[in-house]
Parts: structure tokens; sequence; C-alpha cells
């Protein structure tokens, strides 16, 4: 083995220990921020015994959490149920590997080690854990594969109610992973790339993609939602009805990483909706992240990244707190009905777009986003009408309840 390939491994070490460490860190503030912004939302404080603000009170939940009593139901599967917790655990941390978060750095070492032998490094390194040709299809890929986790809890719990809660999450996921896949492809055509570096770096170049694709956008937001089972979305939760769904026999650390896993994935696909569609890193109304790599950019750009992460964070938590549960015909009908045929509809009229726009020899840039998002105008319409259905926005709920 050379010692530039040795260099390319351990470097590849580093930053996954690195940057799983900061997701899983993340995760754990991540709880802090919900139980906090939650107690903001109903009027009263939240966490604020452990430390200072309440910061401490994760690393609190997490040793009562190792210390409780394992407990395992008789009849179940004992293998399939210690393994459910870690495959709804595992996608969301593999999601974040292919994850852009900031400027190339410049990385430059040499240097033996007894026994190893010679490391040597000197090139602009990828801020990514695992930069693959094939970034979007590996998030399509990977997200798909966190219901098998929750079906197995559900049903090698043995027991009905678990595995009810099981069922609904299949299906609910399996359903909104297609409008989630839809709207990714929306960014296929538009930035002609399947990797997400090229994503960030199309954006970068000439404009953001939440102008021209507004409405995909919508679509993956609403998707997400549901693939993370968040409010208005838990119905596998839904602890009114299922006695707290497919994890109703599951305590201790098995329990918490169920909702370990559903923080990792929001902040995964927080972070995915930054860099799909508001530029990754990308500073706006700069240049000179564009340039020649430099610590500088690279920690300026990280910081950007973490912020528009971290706002959407914020939204979803609101969301969480502000909105009630669907029922469950209502979520099925959302995704078979409304979500899927109109993201088939705008995937076919955007295509259509940007072949006019090619042909024409439109370049990406303001005109551009601003020709396809009047593109994108009709078919929000549509969206907007049909989950309107009180008509309370377009007018004729309104009008009924006056004549009344």
């Amino acid at each position: 083995m050379t010692p530039e390939l040795k260099g390319f491994l351990l470097l590849g070490l580093v930053k996954a220990a690195v940057g799983f460490g900061l997701l899983l860190l993340g995760v754990a503030f991540v709880t802090w921020l919900e139980r906090r912004q939650a107690a903001f939302h109903q009027d009263r404080l939240g966490p604020n015994r452990v430390g200072p603000f309440g910061l401490f009170q994760p690393i609190a939940d997490g040793i009562k959490n190792f210390i409780k009593e394992e407990l395992v139901p008789a009849d179940a599967n004992r293998v399939l149920f210690l393994l459910a917790p870690a495959l709804v655990f595992t996608p969301g941390l593999l999601l974040f590997a292919v994850i852009p978060f900031a400027a190339p750095m410049p990385v430059s070492f040499d240097f033996t080690l007894p026994l190893l032998g010679r490391f040597v490094y000197d090139d602009a390194m990828p801020m990514m854990i695992a930069n693959l040709p094939i970034g979007l299809l590996f998030v399509l890929a990977v997200s798909s594969l966190g219901v098998y986790g929750i079906v197995l809890a559900g049903w090698a719990s043995n027991s009905k109610y678990s595995f009810l809660g099981g069922l609904r999450a299949s299906a609910q996921m399996v359903s909104y992973e297609v409008a989630l896949g839809l709207s990714v492809i929306s960014v296929f055509l538009v930035a002609g790339n399947v990797t997400l570096t090229g994503v960030v770096e199309a954006q970068q170049a000439k404009l953001w993609y939440i102008l021209p694709l507004t409405l995909g956008f919508v679509l993956f937001v609403v998707s997400a939602l549901a693939e993370t089972n968040r409010l208005p979305f838990d119905l596998p939760e839904a602890e009114s009805e299922l006695v707290y769904g497919y994890h109703t026999e599951y305590s201790a650390m098995k329990f918490a990483m169920f909702f370990l896993g559903e923080y990792a994935a929001l902040i995964t696909m927080s972070a995915l909706m930054a860099t799909l569609f508001f530029g990754g890193w990308d500073i706006p109304f700069t240049s000179w992240d564009e340039g020649e790599p430099s610590v500088v950019a690279s920690l300026a750009t990280l910081i950007v990244f973490i912020i528009k992460t971290f706002a959407f964070v914020f939204i979803y938590i609101w969301i969480r707190w502000s909105l009630p549960r669907f029922r469950y015909d209502q979520l099925m009908a959302l995704g078979w009905k409304v979500l899927l045929p109109i993201a088939l509809g705008y995937i076919m009229l955007l295509a259509t777009a940007i072949w006019l726009l090619e042909y024409f020899n439109v370049e990406q840039d303001l005109l551009y986003g601003l020709i396809l998002f009047v593109v994108n105008l009709p078919v929000i319409y549509v969206l907007f009408w049909i989950l309107d259905s009180g008509r309370l926005v377009f007018g004729h709920g309104l009008q009924r309840r006056i004549t009344s």
C-alpha cells in the first residue's frame, strides 16, 4: 500500500469519526432544542435544572437510559427485537455521510508511524465523509431502509399494538418515498448531476434552486415530514390509538435509539433541504469561497451550512407543536391522490420547460430561475387548491359561512 493511499484512508477514518461524532452531538442538542421550543409554545420553562439553561439535560437523559432495566418480551423474536433499533438509527447516519458541509479544505501531512509506515496527503480535502459519484441515488436508496427497522420492531415484539403501528409505518413511509424521490428528480433535471457536490457547485456558480424548483421544495418538505414520522404525520406513534405504536414493548436504551434515529433523520433531512435547494454551504452574494481552498473559507462555509440546517430544524419543531395530527385516511390520500399525481405532472412540465430553455440557449441565471418559477405557479395553485378543502384561502368556504 502506497503512502498516499494510506494517507487517504487515514483521512477518511478521521473524517468519519469527527463527522459522525458531531452529528451525534447535534442530535443531543436538538433533543434539548425541541423541549425548550415546545415549552415556549406552551408557555412553560422546559429543561432548566441540569446545567445552564438545561443544556446538560441530554447527558442526564443518556445516563438514565443506560442504567434503566432492559426488558425483552418473553415471546418476542429476540434477534430481530434487538436488531430493529439499530436499523432505525443507522440510515440517518449513513445519509449524513454523503452531504458536503463546507468548502474543500487544504490538508498536507507527511509522517511515519511505527509498524504502520509512512502516511502522505497533500491536496484539498472534500468536506464530506464520502464523496460518492451517485450521492442523490444513495440518498434515495438509504432513506428507504428506515422502514425495515420500524416494521421489524412491530413484528418482533409479538404485540398486536406494536404490529399495527409497524403496519401503519410501512404504508406511510413507502407512500411518501415516492413523492420524495420525484421531488429530488426535479433537482436532477436542473443540475444535470447526481452528486451532491455537483449540485452545490451548480447553485454556487449560478442560482439557488429554491427559485426555479419552488414546488419541488414544497414536495420535499412535506415528504420529509412523513418520512421522519413527525407531526402532523406521526401516525406510526399515534399513542392515543396504539399504546405508543411500534416501540410499545421497548425500554431503556433500545427505546431511546428510536428517538435518536428520528432526530438524526431530522438533522439529515434538514441538511438535504439546505443542500438541494438553498445552495448548501454556499455563502450568498459572495465569490471569495469559490477561489483557492483555504481554512478560513472552509470554516466560514461550515458555519453558514450549520445555520441553514438548523433553520430548517427549527421550522420542523415549530410545525410539530403547531399543527394537529392527520387522520390516517387523510394521510394516505394526501400521498397517493395529491402529491403523487402533482409530482408526476410537475416533472413532465418542468422537463418540457427546461428543454425549451436549452433550445433557446437561456443561461441558468436570474431570468432562467424566474421563468421556471412562473412554470411552478399553476402547479402550486392546484396543490394548495386541493389542500384547501374548506376553501378558506380561495373563498368558497368563506362565502358559504357568510350566506349561512
